[in-house]
């Protein structure tokens, strides 16, 4: 067992524990900062990954533990550095929205910290024990995080719908696992993909594959399992719904990439249209829902599912290309769904509703606020020189390359277009609200916190970053989705 290669896992859940714990000895009026001193923590494990001081991160560190379940690789690297950065930027909005919680802010912060531990533990999982335990640890966490704030009858609502929905995808879930295993008798990926080529006829192996399928779909909220986003999105605290957003929904990338292409390869190739199909709708759902919102979180959650469509063209196209364009659009996302919550947490803290209105004169009580928005928006809309414009390009280029195979491919190229110009409709009219609406609720500056401030530079440096130098991030994604790379499948 080579313990060395989880010890940014174990130095999280430490991590996790201590805050815990302190809560015991620090009175209340300091416990509010431990958000920070968290979000440190985190920032200084994401520069020691970086830099390559720890046996996980260098090239040497790739290997396996607990019997192959446990696997360091490229791409579990890659989305290890983008939940560190997730979980800090978190951490640091929750130290803002922590005057709304009556009790409990340390353990908010902890929960927060096990929530990403689960998300690590994601990245690495190679076999189907471990899919399982990550997604739990990540789930029942956020079961708890979504009614935080119980005072509030949104928020409780929230969260037992999140408790119902999620526990009958971890039913479909297991369900699944159990029949793959009956037949094929194998858990680890790489043994499954040794066999799975002998199953593509076998009725219960295929209801297997589908009920997995099932509860990957609710964890990234594709069709026909999105239907618990737009509530949990509204009613729950706004760190909690930025870190389902960003984290959960990369944690449940990472595990459909794995079981797609790493354990079942001779499956999915045949499984090309159903893709398409699930991509096509989940894009057109997700946007023409949005249209008619106007709660700013609940629009966001329209939008979310829209952007799994989107993402869902990557793992379509079933090709390299495909893959390490998922990966930077989710890269790109992060910094622009970040951006928008933080704005969202700072703007309403004071206001009864979050309602597209509460924006009016936003440019005016601060011009940072309204410019992050504003880019926020644009980025997701996919208009260039932004992060989103360049994703959503090499997601299409990747789609249309597949076109002369089927032509499937350019209908739903066709759709994510369509999908694209509607959503300018949406995405603007929040724009328009910030610097046209006149009936604002509130003239006063808004006070932004020195910590926030460096948290809101860093996502627009990101957004810029990512659409206008896009080489180094699209880079380190193509290298990292090599490690899908199997022999059951040809990739182009």
């Amino acid at each position: 067992m080579n313990l060395s290669l989880m010890s940014l896992e174990i130095s999280v859940v430490a991590l996790g524990l201590v805050v815990l714990l302190a809560d015991l000895w620090l009175p209340a009026e300091r416990r509010r900062a431990l958000g920070y001193v968290a979000a440190a923590a985190l920032g200084l494990l994401l520069l020691q990954n970086l830099s390559g001081c720890c046996s996980c991160c260098v090239a040497g560190g790739d290997g396996t533990a607990f019997g192959g379940m446990f696997v360091q690789d490229g791409l579990s690297v890659f989305f290890k550095r983008f939940f560190l950065l997730a979980g800090a930027l978190v951490l640091v909005l929750a130290v803002e929205f922590s005057d709304r919680i009556a009790t409990g802010v340390s353990e908010y912060y902890s929960l927060i910290i096990f929530a990403l531990a689960g998300m690590l533990f994601a990245a690495s999982a190679n076999d189907f024990a471990m899919l399982f335990v990550s997604i739990e640890l990540i789930t029942i966490t956020f079961y708890i995080l979504t009614s935080f704030t119980r005072g509030k009858v949104a928020a409780l609502e929230a969260g037992v719908k999140y408790l119902i929905l999620g526990a009958l995808s971890s039913a479909f879930m297991v369900y699944g696992i159990a029949l793959v295993w009956g037949t094929t008798g194998k858990f680890n990926f790489n043994e499954l993909a040794q066999v799975a080529g002998n199953f593509t006829d076998n009725k219960v192996f295929l209801f297997g594959v589908v009920f997995i399928l099932a509860g990957l779909g609710f964890k990234i909220a594709a069709f026909p399992f999105q239907m618990w986003t737009p509530d949990v999105y509204q009613g729950a605290p706004t760190p909690t719904t930025a870190f389902l957003a960003v984290g959960s929904k990369a944690a449940g990338f990472v595990l459909l990439l794995r079981f797609l292409f790493t354990a079942i390869p001779s499956v999915t190739a045949h499984w090309d249209k159903l893709l398409i199909i699930i991509s096509g709708i989940t894009i057109l759902y997700g946007n023409l829902c949005a249209i008619p919102q106007r709660n700013l979180k609940r629009l966001l959650g329209y939008s979310s599912i829209a952007h799994a469509g989107y993402l869902l063209l990557g793992v379509a196209a079933m090709t390299s290309a495909g893959q390490s364009a998922v990966l930077y659009y989710l890269s790109g996302y992060l910094f622009t769904t970040l951006a928008a919550f933080t704005v969202i947490a700072l703007v309403m803290r004071h206001l009864d509703s979050e309602d597209i209105a509460g924006l009016a004169g936003l440019n005016q009580r601060s011009p940072l606020l309204a410019a992050t928005l504003t880019l926020a928006m644009v980025s997701l809309a996919g208009i260039p020189p932004l992060a989103g414009f360049f994703g959503k390009f090499l997601l299409l280029k990747a789609v249309i390359e597949q076109g002369a195979v089927n032509h499937g491919y350019y209908c739903l190229a066709f759709t994510a277009l369509v999908g694209v110009v509607i959503s300018l409709y949406y995405y603007f009219g929040v724009i328009r609200a910030i610097y046209w609406s006149k009936d604002a609720a509130s003239r006063e500056p808004i006070l932004i916190s020195t910590p926030m401030r460096v948290a809101i530079v860093g996502c627009i440096a990101g957004i810029f970053w990512l659409g206008v130098a896009p080489g180094a991030v699209l880079r380190l994604a193509e290298s990292a989705v090599n490690a899908l790379h199997c022999p059951g499948l040809a990739l182009n």
